[in-house]
């Protein structure tokens, strides 16, 4: 979704989508292209280990997908990474599940979610959602992902947006 919204902006645009679940690249390969985009190349692979260009892209945006990394050194190889393939003048933009640092506001902020997911599909979508998050995913704050933006490299970073358990965030590598 957030490749089609960037090629409102620039129709044309050669893409590379990359997700572990083929049938996820397969249904994303063929939107982004009836979408208008130039060349569009899917990749089912993790993107810290596929080979891709080194500085080959001028923007990378990651949707929900950094939330699954684990420890703090998988989420610095990754942020490294992200800096890596980011061509000099371009930039990366994170949309993504985050955790809080103040413990009361994490609770508080995920019990929202919670509420949220209830509201949406009943009290045993919420249960699986938040056994899933509980098992599967390790979020970060906001704060830490952007100190690791600026520690990996890019000059500057940007918060977009922040609400309850989400943000938006990206950030510039110099030329």
């Amino acid at each position: 979704n957030n490749t089609l919204k960037l090629l409102e902006l620039t129709p044309g645009a050669e893409c590379t989508l990359v997700d572990l679940a083929g049938a996820m690249v397969e249904r994303a390969v063929e939107r982004v292209k009836r979408a208008g985009a130039g060349k569009v190349t899917g990749i089912q692979g993790d993107f810290r280990e596929t080979a891709l260009p080194e500085r080959g892209f001028d923007v990378i945006l990651a949707a929900a997908v950094l939330h699954h990394l684990r420890g703090d050194e998988d989420w610095e190889r990754a942020f490294q990474k992200l800096y890596a393939l980011t061509a000099p003048g371009g930039s990366v933009w994170i949309t993504d599940l985050i955790s809080h640092e103040i413990p009361a506001v994490e609770r508080m902020m995920f019990d929202r979610y919670c509420g949220y997911l209830e509201s949406v599909g009943g009290a045993e979508y919420r249960g699986k959602v938040a056994a899933s998050i509980a098992k599967e995913d390790s979020p970060r704050p906001v704060t830490y992902q952007l100190e690791l933006l600026r520690r990996s490299g890019f000059s500057r970073v940007e918060l977009l947006h922040k609400n309850s358990s989400f943000a938006a965030f990206g950030a510039w590598k110099s030329i």
